[in-house]
C-alpha cells in the first residue's frame, strides 16, 4: 500500500505544480538576459501560426508560474477571449498554451468550487435528517 501512496504522492498536483514552479525559477535564475531570446524560434513548425519566439514562450512560462503561485485566475483575460473554446476537443489542437492552461484552471475552479457547494449541500441536509439543522 505504501508504494501506491507513493506513487500517487508523485503524480499530486500540488507537487507537479511545485516541480513547475521549481523549473521556472531555475529557468530565471539562469536565463540573466531574457532580451537574447528575441526573434531565436522554438522548437514547432515554421507554417504553425502558434509558432512563436524563444522570447515570448519565456514570458508565457513566468506568466503561468505566477497564475499557479498566486492562486488568482484573471477572470477577464485577453488570451482567454481571443482563443474560440467549444465543448469538442479540437480548437485545442491550436490553442495558445497559455490560453489552454488558463481555461483549464478556471474549468477546475468552477469544477471544485461546484463540488464544494455540493458538499455543503449533502451536509446540510443529513443535520436536517438528523434533527440538528440550524
Amino acid at each position: 500500500m505504501q508504494s501506491a501512496e507513493a506513487k500517487f504522492n508523485r503524480n499530486s498536483l500540488s507537487l507537479t505544480l511545485k516541480r513547475y514552479s521549481s523549473a521556472v525559477s531555475d529557468m530565471e535564475k539562469t536565463i540573466l538576459l531574457p532580451s537574447l531570446l528575441r526573434d531565436v524560434p522554438s522548437d514547432c513548425e515554421a507554417a504553425d501560426e502558434t509558432c512563436r519566439d524563444l522570447y515570448a514562450n519565456y514570458l508565457m512560462l513566468k506568466a503561468i508560474r505566477n497564475t499557479v503561485e498566486s492562486s488568482l485566475v484573471p477572470l477577464d483575460d485577453h488570451k482567454a477571449k481571443n482563443a474560440t473554446f467549444t465543448k469538442t476537443p479540437e480548437p485545442f489542437l491550436e490553442a495558445d498554451p497559455e490560453a489552454l492552461f488558463l481555461f483549464h484552471l478556471r474549468g477546475l475552479f468552477s469544477v471544485m468550487s461546484d463540488l464544494t457547494k455540493e458538499t455543503l449541500s449533502l451536509t446540510d441536509k443529513y443535520l436536517d435528517i438528523i434533527g440538528l439543522a440550524n
